[in-house]
């Protein structure tokens, strides 16, 4: 099973990642940490990627792409893999769907987590950490986990908040390109949306993000 995860931060797209990947036993593989493999790796992708890095640029899709497939092509990926964090825009995808086909790497379930953007944001800025323990948790805007009289609802600790979760203008930047539907991830998300209505082994699958964390996994396995 090889799925391709789309969601905004905030929709509780890594805490589903978390959860398929212990409920089917699949590698969640995230891009930023391919990156980093290849890079303390010092693989020859790596030196290449690093040097735009340095350099403050981005790095270019023919070195991001075959670092992906590497990675898709290892023996815990054998059995199925959930790729999540890329592609980022509508060209990154099309250029992915095509490596694939070359590497002979079926992409079988595409899942968008689908939230308003504000609802989104909020979720982001409202979360708060329990000093005792930051699994615990708390957020200012759900009403299932608010804290109880400025304390966590767990224990009774002391919140805090990280400083990028309060950082607006990060979070809008990076929605910006998230919810942009011409160019943006959601137009990568859109691409992998037509293309299952064409290609009947592709499986499209979109989830409400609105409710708690139990509900969305309920339809998310329902729909597997």
């Amino acid at each position: 099973m090889n799925i391709l995860f789309f969601g905004p931060n905030g929709s509780g797209k890594g805490t589903q990642g978390a959860i398929l990947k212990d409920k089917y036993k699949l590698p969640h593989i995230e891009s930023g940490a391919i990156f980093r493999e290849n890079i303390q790796g010092k693989t020859e992708l790596g030196a290449k990627a690093k040097a735009y890095i340095d350099r403050g640029d981005l790095v270019p899709d023919d070195i991001t792409i075959p670092m992906i497939l590497n990675r898709l092509q290892k023996n815990d990926c054998k059995k199925g893999w959930l790729l999540d964090g890329f592609p980022r825009n509508k060209n990154q995808a099309i250029k992915l769907h095509e490596a694939l086909k070359k590497a002979g790497l079926a992409l079988d379930i595409v899942i968008e987590i689908i939230l308003d953007r504000e609802i989104a944001k909020n979720r982001i800025m409202g979360r708060r950490l329990c000093v005792n323990d930051n699994n615990h948790p708390n957020n200012i805007y759900i009403d299932a986990i608010k804290p109880k009289d400025g304390k966590c609802r767990v224990c009774g600790g002391e919140l805090k908040t990280r400083s990028d979760d309060q950082d607006e203008e990060a979070i809008n930047k990076r929605h910006n390109i998230y919810y942009d539907t011409k160019t943006g991830t959601l137009a990568s998300a859109y691409y992998f949306r037509d293309l299952a209505k064409k290609d009947k082994s592709i499986k499209y699958i979109t989830l409400d993000g609105k409710p708690g964390v139990k509900e969305v996994t309920t339809e998310l396995v329902s729909k597997l």
